[in-house]
């Protein structure tokens, strides 16, 4: 383990963390939008939407307990999570795809990303999920779905066909109609195994062993 590289990382992090705590007014404002019309991406084009850092240790945790080793990601916003992620794919020797609809907080997650020392490790896809993942043609031990709800199920049926006996679906914000929807969807299907967290907040999906 390379102790200074995660200490660049934390550090990195941090100062996101930092950053995120004047976003509340950004977010009123974004949220303010809705009064005339459904939200949109573009409306926190400003706003970190981060998880928090007990979410993200987690994450390092279970990528480094498993053994993880390819990540995708949907939702980089400016790249706390992703920070996370590559802490764990640091020590396992594995690498990440995430993905970002909006180009200006793309750029400034690269930015973080060269900041913290691990560019090298996380491949940046700018514009539609849908259209950026739909060749991923690797398996996936880690899926992160943090990006717009409601594309959530047609993002995981997309790469379900990526998923293996040992895959880890972790699910943000999962206490949110459009998250609930998706999950009561996947349910149906009985070929899944589903692990309440953070109060509700994530859920962690994994295949049910064969019999």
């Amino acid at each position: 383990m390379n102790n200074a590289q995660q200490q660049k990382i934390e550090k990195t992090i941090g100062e996101l963390y930092d950053d995120s705590r004047l976003d509340k007014l950004k977010m009123l404002k974004g949220a303010a939008k809705s009064v005339f019309r459904p939200i949109q991406p573009s409306d926190f084009e400003e706003v970190y939407l981060s998880i928090s850092s007990e979410q993200g240790k987690h994450l390092k945790e279970l990528i480094v307990e498993k053994d993880l080793k390819k990540i995708v990601e949907f939702g980089t916003s400016f790249g706390i999570s992703t920070l996370y992620l590559a802490q764990g794919v640091l020590e396992t020797g594995g690498n990440i795809v995430t993905t970002e609809l909006i180009e200006s907080k793309a750029k400034k997650a690269v930015q973080n990303f060269q900041k913290a020392g691990v560019d090298h490790l996380i491949q940046v896809k700018v514009g539609d999920a849908m259209d950026n993942l739909k060749d991923h043609d690797e398996e996936i031990d880690l899926l992160l779905l943090d990006g717009w709800k409601d594309l959530y199920l047609p993002l995981f049926r997309l790469l379900e066909h990526n998923f293996h006996k040992d895959t880890y679906i972790y699910v943000d914000n999962a206490n949110m109609p459009d998250s609930k929807v998706f999950l009561r969807t996947v349910a149906g299907d009985n070929k899944y195994h589903f692990q309440s967290m953070f109060g509700g907040t994530v859920v962690l999906i994994t295949l049910k062993a064969a019999h």
